[in-house]
């Protein structure tokens, strides 16, 4: 295995929002082996807590409709951006699919709810690394209709299970971003 291969994917990997995709159909194959990739996340006890559903075609309007509404429902009136309303109407419309992220808790919850979700993070890099490796642009989202108990139960989640977001899949409607980091030198201390 060459690891420049692995490096040049991790280092070419963006936060490509709906605005900037295309909302051409995601092959369902490619979506697939994003979905494969991410069931092989690191899981502490094996718990592989992961839960996915995808919204596709027509279903992608079923969610907008219903992000737009529980955005209004569970927003107090003050907070409340119309904008932000509206964004929720179209964004996964945008996208060509749409995948909810949940995390199923272990019945006994020997393993730590953390744990869990660090675990549902990992499968989403691995999600991330594989659409950038295919040349699709991804954005996981958390905002609050996404990560509400009415996410979750609108997923088919368990009252101890949490929504933990959209993961926006598309292809770009332009040029793929630059970016880059600050020095690693600044985020590490060597322990001798």
């Amino acid at each position: 295995m060459d690891p420049n291969q692995i490096t040049e994917v991790i280092r070419k990997r963006r936060t490509i929002k709906p605005g900037q995709m295309s909302d051409q159909a995601i092959d369902r194959n490619v979506i697939d082996e994003i979905l494969i990739n991410a069931n092989w996340a690191p899981t502490h006890g094996m718990t592989q807590p992961w839960r996915f559903r995808v919204f596709e075609g027509e279903a992608r309007r079923d969610l907008a409709r219903f992000l737009a509404n529980t955005y209004k429902a569970i927003t107090p009136a003050d907070s409340f951006r119309q904008a932000k309303f509206e964004s929720f109407s179209v964004n996964p419309i945008r996208a060509g699919a749409v995948i909810v992220v949940g995390m199923k808790r272990q019945e006994s919850g020997k393993i730590s709810e953390l744990d869990e979700i660090m675990a549902v993070a990992c499968a989403v890099q691995n999600m991330h690394l594989t659409a950038t490796a295919h040349g699709l642009g991804a954005f996981w989202s958390t905002n609050v209709a996404a990560v509400s108990d009415e996410m979750r139960d609108y997923i088919g989640l368990s009252r101890n299970d949490r929504a933990l977001g959209l993961f926006y899949l598309g292809h770009l409607g332009g040029e793929w971003p630059e970016s880059m980091r600050e020095s690693i030198e600044d985020k590490v201390s060597w322990a001798s």
